[in-house]
């Protein structure tokens, strides 16, 4: 009997592969670098507004240090989102998704390729802009009533927070990207289904209306940003599980109809 030696392909595709190429995709855009850019440069410009022309005893006085701070991330998350569904639908508005999928034929290691690439990018960097913000806006806050430190109870968690809201709202744009395979169609979706519904929702008198609207996207998100506890919010464990839930059940919708969709 002889013995046949198998030499391993030198292009098996691995997970390791695939996050690379979606990493390269990622990086090698333009458009990325503009957005995230963007995002953090809104995220910054309004910590420095707000901590140049804070007063002692003013109306803001009572608002939580590291909302007040990091206001501007409602702006700079409008840019991840954007960034989100660019990633998803922009590659099959492009065509560049049948390359992707030719390469990767069991499809469902692309999406999560993209989700992990995307988180972790958008993490880092939003972390990264908000303790800068922090600290540039505490730099003009020094003598005043919101003077404030990492090391201060919640401080350090709320603007790691902050950061880890902006991720998952961003993720559930990715998703929609994903589902919808428009990018216009996915960005009228998102404000829609994630920044309108709750405010509509929230008009309607009924208390169980009231308590739902607390676990949706933005009102969570807000809840993870804030060092002290929001009056009628969700805890800061229930919000976290919420998001996680919301992006999930996004992604795995996503993920049931890329597998069963042509490209």
């Amino acid at each position: 009997m002889t013995t046949v030696a198998v030499t391993p392909h030198p292009y098996r595709i691995t997970p390791a592969r695939v996050l690379r190429s979606e990493w390269h995709k990622l990086r090698s855009l333009r458009s990325s670098w503009i957005t995230l850019g963007s995002a953090a440069a809104l995220v910054l410009a309004v910590g420095i507004v707000m901590g140049t022309t804070y007063t002692s005893g003013g109306g803001d006085s009572d608002v939580d240090t590291v909302i007040m701070v990091l206001y501007g991330s409602a702006l700079g998350t409008l840019c991840t989102v954007v960034l989100g569904i660019l990633v998803t639908a922009g590659e099959y508005s492009t065509g560049m998704i049948r390359a992707s999928l030719t390469a990767v034929p069991r499809r469902l290691p692309v999406l999560w390729a993209k989700t992990a690439v995307f988180a972790a990018t958008v993490f880092t960097a939003m972390l990264a802009t908000s303790l800068v913000t922090f600290a540039v806006a505490q730099f003009f806050l020094d003598d005043t009533d919101q003077a404030a430190s990492l090391t201060d109870p919640g401080v350090l968690r709320a603007v790691a927070g902050s950061a880890a809201g902006t991720t998952f709202l961003s993720l559930i744009a990715l998703g929609l990207g994903a589902l919808l395979r428009s990018v216009p169609g996915a960005i009228g979706a998102y404000i829609g289904g994630v920044m309108v519904l709750p405010e509509v929702l929230s008009m309607l008198p009924y208390d169980a209306v009231d308590t739902a609207v607390r676990y949706f996207p933005t009102q969570t998100a807000g809840v993870l940003g804030s060092a002290t506890p929001l009056p009628d919010a969700a805890s800061n464990g229930a919000a976290l599980l919420a998001l996680v839930l919301w992006a999930s059940a996004t992604l795995l919708a996503a993920a049931a109809l890329l597998r069963r969709r042509d490209a």
